[in-house]
């Protein structure tokens, strides 16, 4: 299961069940996906076709619900664990 956290500008936020710990997160557009690390800072890990003007507009959604996507991250792995 991959909970949808956010929606924004045709942008889907999400994270994929049984995967790593630390906190992240994943965009989907159309055919398009990136990955973003949430700590120790908001970074850029994997990019799969986004342009850079995309890529610019996804970090500032992260930037601006960064602590939201950290706690949805949290509560979601930490259900995922206690199964």
């Amino acid at each position: 299961m991959s909970p949808k956290f956010r929606q924004e500008d045709g942008f889907v936020f999400k994270i994929y069940s049984n995967e790593e710990e630390r906190k992240h997160i994943h965009v989907v557009k159309a055919e398009y996906e990136a990955k973003f690390w949430l700590e120790p800072d908001i970074e850029l890990a994997e990019n799969y076709g986004f342009s850079t003007k995309d890529l610019k507009k996804i970090t500032q959604i992260i930037e601006q619900y960064g602590n939201e996507f950290k706690q949805q991250f949290a509560a979601h792995i930490g259900k995922r664990l206690d199964d």
